[in-house]
């Protein structure tokens, strides 16, 4: 570039600078032509100052001249190629500094035009992802180039099977500026049984201001579009396709054949049981009759002398045989809540009663807490509201002698609801009591 001539005054060049447009990453190079119109020799500083110094040098940096004479200087642009070199007008100044008359400087200015280039920096994470219907990505989108950038993204796949969403769809960016995108891909259906199904896709990433411009008018650094997969695993894997065929297999072995060898040995021990135990006084053995019975042993019915008492409310039924009576005996416990009450039935004198079954009746449904004792013995402690009706049996009688009492201790809680389905204003229990009642005298 050839500038055009110009005078100065006394000891100051004649300087003249066009404009000059700069490419970011090139080089450019302009002149400038300095003449000595004093009648010394003159020594020329010249030094670049200005928003454009620090990329752009003069050769030679200084020179002499004798009076009349003049030298070409070189200015030689190297912009880098950096979004911090933004795109447009920028000023540059030449300061030309006399050696013999400082007083006489002067700076010469221009104007630097910086082309436009674009460039979009994309990454991908994770580039693999798995998953039953959809998997999420992160984009970091970074505007390297030096005017700003509306972005855009666009997803490709083979067939149709996919569905892509952007959130956000279309950042803008600044010069330098970064933002992050989430990606997220869907499946339109399942996999529910078999191996994994491998998805790729690819993902481009463009300036929408591209297409609103002539072609040629800017510098684009155009990039491949990014790979990516998603693995889509089956709803059921393979190894739960495997127990459910274990688990399906043991059920008819156990249905065909366990279950039916379990069941035969539990009807053969409950028969064995039933043959050992021994027939209670006062009943029949099969296949005997009413006169079976040995010299002066009365029969089933018939009164047997001694009768049972009853307390709390309680009463009592006995059957004789040739060692005893089979005696019953209800207590009847009527406790308002709250409260605790006690129940009993005595063994009378001269007898000893061996026990063999009880029953507890809650029909109420009452809350609270129920001790059974034989004299000094509990029996048991039963929380009420877990049952309406328990019954305990012994192969074996537990014996009561004289004096001792069969007792029944209601703590009364909450009543419950009978039948009526009205709430008890008390609890209401009720104990019934068998067993032989035999004769100590001899």
């Amino acid at each position: 570039m050839t500038p055009s001539a110009a005078s100065s005054g006394p000891g100051a060049p004649g300087l003249d600078i066009p404009a000059v447009t700069v490419t970011p990453g090139d080089t450019t190079t302009t002149t400038l032509t300095v003449r000595n119109d004093s009648d010394i020799v003159e020594a020329y500083s010249l030094e670049v100052v200005g928003d454009c110094a620090s990329w752009t040098t003069v050769e030679p940096a200084r020179v002499s001249l004798y009076p009349g004479t003049s030298e070409t200087v070189t200015l030689r642009l190297e912009p880098p190629r950096s979004p911090e070199i933004r795109a447009g007008e920028m000023p540059l100044g030449v300061r030309v500094l006399p050696a013999e008359h400082p007083d006489a400087v002067q700076v010469l200015e221009t104007t630097v035009h910086v082309e436009e280039f674009r460039e979009l920096r994309t990454e991908l994470a994770p580039r693999r992802r798995r998953g039953w219907l959809r998997g999420r990505y992160r984009l970091a989108v970074q505007n390297q180039g030096n005017t700003p950038a509306q972005v855009s993204f666009t997803a490709g796949q083979a067939g149709e099977e996919l569905a892509f969403a952007f959130k956000p769809a279309k950042p803008k960016l600044e010069p330098g500026e970064s933002a992050e995108v989430g990606l997220r891909v869907r499946t339109g259906k399942p996999v529910w049984f078999g191996s994994p199904v491998v998805w790729q896709f690819t993902v481009d990433t463009t300036d929408d201001r591209d297409q609103d411009e002539q072609p040629g008018s800017y510098d684009t650094v155009v990039r491949t579009p990014l790979d990516a997969e998603f693995v889509q695993i089956p709803i059921f894997p393979k190894w739960l396709l495997a127990l459910l065929a274990a688990l399906l297999a043991l059920l008819i072995a156990w249905f065909t054949l366990v279950r039916p060898a379990v069941r035969s040995a539990a009807k053969d021990a409950a028969d064995e049981a039933v043959r050992a135990r021994p027939t209670p006084a006062g009943q029949q053995t099969p296949g005997s009759g009413a006169g079976s019975a040995g010299p002066g042993t009365p029969r089933s019915g018939a009164s047997a002398g001694a009768g049972g008492g009853s307390s709390g409310g309680g009463g009592g039924t006995s059957t004789g045989n040739g060692s005893g009576q089979q005696s019953s005996q209800t207590i009847d416990v009527q406790t308002a809540s709250g409260e605790t009450k006690t129940g009993t039935y005595t063994v009378p004198k001269d007898s000893i009663f061996g026990v063999t079954d009880i029953v507890v009746a809650n029909f109420q449904g009452d809350e609270g807490v129920l001790t059974i004792s034989f004299g000094d013995r509990k029996i048991t402690t039963i929380a009420m509201e877990t049952f309406r009706n328990q019954d305990y049996h012994w192969v074996t009688p537990i014996k009561i002698p004289e004096g001792d009492a069969v007792s029944i201790e209601v703590t009364c809680n909450k009543p419950g609801t009978p039948a009526t389905g009205l709430r008890a204003k008390g609890c209401h229990e009720v104990l019934n009591v068998s067993g032989l009642l035999s004769s100590t005298k001899q």
